[in-house]
C-alpha cells in the first residue's frame, strides 16, 4: 500500500496536505518496511507494525561535518494547532500547546498536530539512532528543529536515516499506540506496557515517608505511621522508605560515616553512597522493639520542628547568597553569623535526642564497620517485626538514586571503581527552569560506577536489600546519566550500561516488577531503560507549597501536577503503567488530588505526617482491606483538551476519561491559575485565571474502544450518569445534549457513567456502585442479567466495598436481596435505589446484591 507521507517539493505533505515546507535539501523521508525488515519484537507486534507501516516513517538528516551534536531544520509550519511535550527540568516533562514550530519549547519529546483537513493527527517523534538521542526545538519562522547530540565529544556523526519518526491516524489515542509500537519493533531496545507485567502495588494502598519525615526517617516513626494508618481503617499495603536510610557521607567528612544532621531535601545531594547497606539509625533498630508492650513512643512534634529550623538555615542561606549575588554586600559577617547560630541549634535539636537510645545500642549487636544481616538487628529486623504486626503490609520498598544516592558512590568506600565525574549540562537544558538539584549536582559532580560493573554495582546493592525484606525500590535522579558521558561513549552507551545492570538485578532481586522509576521524563530513558521496567511517574513531585513563595496560599503548583500526569501519560502510557505520585491527605488541596488519583488507573500512595491523616478522605479511595477501586485503563486527556491550555488560557477546565469494568468515568478538574512562562523559564501562578470555569460533558468524551472489553459499552441507547461530588443522576440518551457544569477553582466533578438496560417492555436499570468512593464504578466487580419469564427479571450484581450502593432505576424492584438475604431499600421516583452494604471480611469484603424485577 502506497505510503500516506510524500517529501517532494521542500514539502512535506499527508495525502496531498502540506504539514512541513520549506523542507532543507538534506533532509530524509524513508518509508517503515524500507529500514525495519526485521525484529526481535513479538511476531504479533512486528506483524501490526508492518500492517500499519503506509501510515508512517522515517526522517533522517545529513551533514557536511561530522560533530557531537548536530541542529537542522525539518521545515517550518504555522497556524496548525499542536500539542506537544518538553522538558521544563533535566527530569520533568509537561505539555505546552501553539500553533506554529517557532511556539515550540527546547527539549521537546514529540509534537502532535492536528491535521483537521483530513479529520487526522500527526505525530513527529524524535528518536535514538547508533549513539545519539534527539529532541525537537523550535526555529525561526515557524521552523521546527531536530537536535540530535551523543553527550561525548568523543563520539561524532554526519549522518542519520532514522532520527525522528512520524505517523498519522485518525484517532490520537490510537495514534500513539501505532507510533509507539512501531517504534518499539524498529528500535528493539524497550518493551511496551501491554508485554510486561507490573507491580502488586498498582491495585493497592500505600505511605511513602517523603514529606512526613524528609531526611529524619527512622524506624520509630515510621512503625508508628503504619499503625495510624491500620488503626484509622486504611491499613498500608505497601510502604515506601523514601531518602534518608541510605549510608551517605560527604567528601569533607575523613572518616566513613553517615553524614549528621540531615534534614531537608538539597542538604544530602552531594554527599555519597558509602556502603550498600542501611545508616546507622536504621543499623541500631533492635528485633522486638516495636512488638514489646513498653515499645517506645513518637513524637509527632519532633519532624516538624526539626523541618522548621532546617527551613530557617535554608532561608539564611538563601539570604546569604542573594546579597552576594547583588553585589551590594561587602561584609557578609552578619550573615554567616546568623547561619551558624541556626544550625547550631539544630545540631542541638539533634544532640538532645540521643540517637539509637531508644532502640539498641552498640552492645545489642550493631557493627558499625561491617555488612550486618542478623535477625536481631537492623534493616532486616525491622521489616520482619513490621511484617509481624502488620499483616497487610506485603510490600516495603527503599529509596535510591539511579547512581547510588544522588552524588553517586564514594570512590574508595566499596570494592567498585567509583569515581567523581564532573558535570556537563547539555545546552539543550538553557531552555529549562533553575533547579536546586541541578545546581547542587553541578557543584559536587557523581561518583560514577564504572560501566563495565553496573551489573555488580546493582547487584551488590539489591541483594543485600532483597536479603533483609525489602521487596522493591524507588530509583529516583535517573536522568544524570546525560551529564556525565562524555568518557564513556556518550548517552546512549552509558545508559544502556547502566539500565542493562538494573533490569538483570530487578529479575534477579524484585521478582522483575518490584520498581517505581522518577525523575526519568526523557525520550532515552523510555527507548533505553524500559525493557524490564513496567511502572514509573508521570508528574513532578506533588509539592505542599511553592519552596520559593506561593503567591496563591498553596494552591497554583496543583493543577500544574495533574496536567503533567495526565499528558504525560499519552506517551508513558505507552511503555509503563503510570504512577500519579504521592499526596497529602490533610493538604487544603488534598481533596482535588484524591479526585485525580481515584480516576487516575495506577497505585494510590500518601507522604502523611504520622497522625496528620484525613482518614475520612483516605477512605474515598481505600477499602478497608488497603486495596483499591482501580480502573481499568490510564486516565487520559479527553479529545477537547489536547490543544487547549487548561493552566492559564482562562477558559479550559481538564477533563480526563477512563473505564471501568462496566462504564466509564469524566473528571473534570479545574486547574486554572499557574503554568510555564517561556520567557522566565519558570512555572509560575496567573492569578487571573484562578476562578470558576464552566464546561460540558458528553458520554462520547470517553474513548470507549481504547478497551476491547468495553467497545460494548459504547453501544447503549441511553446511559446513566452519577455526579460524584454534587450527588445528582441522570439518564441521558447517547444523542443528548452534554450536561454542563461550573466547577470552582481547585476543585473538580466526577461523573460515572453507566450503560442503561433495558428489563422487560418498561423497566431500565443501571448500576452506580458505592457513592461514598470517588469511583463509584470501580467497586462493581461482576454484573449479570438473568431474564426468565415474560414477567420477571433479575439482576445480580458483586460490590466490593461498604456505603451506600446507588443504581439507577426507572421502576421499583419488587425484592431486593443482600447475600442471599431479603433486605429493605429505597427508591426514589427520579430513579435512585439504594441500598447500604457492610464490609464482609469473610468475603474479602465482595457483597452479593441482587433485585428481582
Amino acid at each position: 500500500m502506497q505510503n500516506y507521507f510524500e517529501l517532494l517539493d521542500g514539502k512535506l505533505s499527508l495525502n496531498g496536505v502540506a504539514l512541513l515546507s520549506e523542507v532543507p535539501n538534506n533532509v530524509s523521508f524513508s518509508s517503515f518496511s524500507s529500514i525495519c525488515h526485521s525484529s526481535d519484537a513479538p511476531v504479533s507486534l512486528f506483524q501490526k507494525a508492518q500492517s500499519l507501516s503506509h501510515k508512517g516513517g522515517f526522517l533522517g538528516f545529513s551533514q557536511e561535518q561530522p560533530l557531537d551534536r548536530l541542529m537542522n531544520s525539518l521545515g517550518k509550519f504555522s497556524d496548525r494547532k499542536f500539542l506537544s511535550i518538553f522538558r521544563f527540568k533535566t527530569w520533568w516533562s509537561t505539555m505546552w500547546v501553539g500553533s506554529s514550530g517557532s511556539d515550540l519549547q527546547m527539549e521537546s519529546q514529540w509534537l502532535l498536530l492536528d491535521v483537521p483537513e483530513l479529520r487526522s493527527y500527526v505525530l513527529i517523534l524524535p528518536l535514538i539512532e547508533a549513539k545519539f538521542r534527539s529532541a525537537l526545538h523550535p526555529g525561526p519562522n515557524g521552523q521546527v528543529m531536530i537536535c540530535a547530540e551523543s553527550g561525548s565529544t568523543h563520539v561524532r556523526a554526519s549522518s542519520f536515516r532514522a532520527i525522528a519518526y512520524v505517523h498519522v491516524s485518525d484517532n490520537p489515542y490510537n495514534l500513539m499506540k501505532e507510533a509507539y509500537g512501531a517504534v518499539r519493533v524498529y528500535l528493539d531496545t524497550f518493551r511496551l506496557l501491554e508485554e510486561k507485567s507490573v507491580p502488586p502495588l498498582v491495585d493497592r494502598f500505600g505511605w511513602c515517608t517523603w514529606d512526613a519525615f524528609y531526611l529524619t526517617v527512622e524506624p520509630v516513626g515510621i512503625w508508628h505511621g503504619v499503625k495510624n494508618f491500620s488503626e484509622g481503617g486504611v491499613p498500608p499495603r505497601f510502604l515506601i522508605i523514601d531518602d534518608g536510610w541510605q549510608s551517605i557521607s560527604l567528601d569533607d567528612q575523613e572518616t566513613l560515616e553517615d553524614a549528621k544532621n540531615l534534614v531537608l531535601g538539597g542538604t544530602q545531594m552531594t554527599a555519597r553512597m558509602w556502603r550498600f547497606t542501611e545508616c546507622e539509625k536504621f543499623k541500631k533498630y533492635k528485633a522486638g522493639t516495636m512488638l514489646a508492650k513498653d515499645a517506645p513512643s513518637f513524637d509527632t512534634k519532633r519532624p516538624k520542628l526539626l523541618i522548621a529550623k532546617a527551613i530557617e538555615v535554608e532561608h539564611a542561606e538563601k539570604a546569604r547568597d542573594k546579597a552576594i549575588q547583588a553585589g551590594i554586600v561587602i561584609d557578609l559577617s552578619e550573615f554567616e553569623l546568623k547561619i551558624e547560630v541556626l544550625k547550631r541549634e539544630l545540631k542541638e535539636m539533634f544532640d538532645g535526642e540521643q540517637d539509637g537510645k531508644s532502640v539498641s545500642s552498640n552492645e545489642n549487636g550493631y557493627c558499625a564497620s561491617c555488612y550486618c544481616e542478623s535477625e536481631d538487628v537492623g534493616m532486616k529486623a525491622f521489616t520482619k517485626d513490621l511484617r509481624t504486626k502488620f499483616k497487610e503490609l506485603d510490600d516495603v520498598y527503599v529509596w535510591q538514586a539511579l547512581c547510588g544516592a544522588w552524588g553517586g558512590v564514594r570512590p574508595g568506600a566499596t570494592h567498585l571503581d567509583s569515581k567523581v565525574v564532573p558535570i556537563k549540562v547539555s545546552p539543550g537544558l538553557d531552555g529549562t527552569m533553575d533547579d536546586l538539584a541541578v545546581v547542587k549536582i553541578v557543584e559536587g559532580g557523581i561518583g560514577l560506577v564504572h560501566p563495565d560493573q553496573a551489573v555488580d554495582y546493582y547487584e551488590s546493592m539489591h541483594s543485600y536489600l532483597a536479603g533483609v525484606g525489602i521487596t522493591g525500590v524507588k530509583v529516583d535522579v535517573i536522568q544524570t546519566l546525560e551529564y556525565i558521558c562524555e568518557d564513556y561513549g556518550g548517552r546512549v552507551d552509558l545508559a544502556k550500561a547502566y539500565y542493562n545492570g538494573l533490569s538483570r538485578s530487578l529479575v534477579k532481586n524484585f521478582n522483575g516488577t518490584g520498581l517505581i522509576s522518577s525523575m526519568q521524563q526523557c525520550n532515552d530513558f523510555f527507548f533505553l531503560g524500559t525493557r524490564q521496567i513496567s511502572l514509573g511517574r508521570v508528574g513532578d513531585d506533588f509539592w505542599f507549597q511553592d519552596p520559593n513563595g506561593d503567591p496563591m496560599g498553596v494552591y497554583w503548583l496543583q493543577g500544574v501536577h495533574m496536567i503533567h500526569c495526565a499528558y504525560n501519560s499519552m506517551w508513558m502510557g505507552q511503555i509503563i503503567q503510570p504512577d500519579w505520585d504521592m499526596f497529602q491527605s490533610d493538604h487544603i488541596c488534598a481533596k482535588f488530588h484524591a479526585g485525580s488519583r481515584a480516576i487516575c488507573g495506577g497505585p494510590v500512595y500518601v507522604s502523611d505526617s504520622v497522625g496528620g491523616q484525613d482518614f475520612d478522605l483516605i477512605k474515598k479511595l481505600v477499602f478497608p482491606d488497603g486495596t483499591i477501586p482501580r480502573c481499568q485503563h490510564f486516565a487520559l486527556p479527553t479529545r477537547g483538551c489536547l490543544f487547549k491550555n487548561p493552566l492559564f488560557d482562562n477558559n479550559t477546565i481538564l477533563k480526563i476519561w477512563n473505564l471501568n469494568k462496566f462504564g466509564g468515568v469524566i473528571g473534570a478538574f479545574n486547574c486554572q491559575g499557574a503554568g510555564w512562562d517561556p520567557k522566565e523559564r519558570r512555572i509560575k501562578g496567573y492569578s487571573k485565571c484562578y476562578k470558576p470555569m464552566s464546561c460540558s460533558v458528553h458520554v462520547r468524551d470517553i474513548e470507549w474502544d481504547q478497551n476491547t472489553e468495553a467497545i460494548d459499552l459504547s453501544n447503549a441507547e441511553e446511559y446513566a450518569v452519577y455526579l460524584i461530588e454534587s450527588d445528582l443522576l441522570y439518564c441521558v440518551a447517547s444523542t443528548s445534549n452534554a450536561i454542563k457544569i461550573t466547577i470552582q477553582p481547585s476543585s473538580f466533578e466526577i461523573f460515572s457513567i453507566v450503560p442503561i438496560k433495558k428489563l422487560g417492555a418498561m423497566t431500565k436499570f443501571a448500576p452506580i456502585g458505592l457513592t461514598n468512593m470517588f469511583n463509584s464504578g470501580g467497586t462493581i466487580q461482576e454484573l449479570e442479567y438473568s431474564f426468565g419469564n415474560k414477567f420477571q427479571t433479575s439482576v445480580n450484581i458483586k460490590v466490593k466495598g461498604a456505603g451506600k450502593f446507588l443504581a439507577y432505576s426507572s421502576d421499583a424492584p419488587e425484592r431486593c436481596y443482600l447475600n442471599g438475604v431479603e433486605m429493605d431499600f429505597e427508591w426514589s421516583s427520579d430513579g435512585k435505589l439504594a441500598l447500604i452494604l457492610p464490609w464482609i471480611e469473610d468475603s474479602d469484603g465482595i457483597s452479593d446484591v441482587g433485585f428481582i424485577f
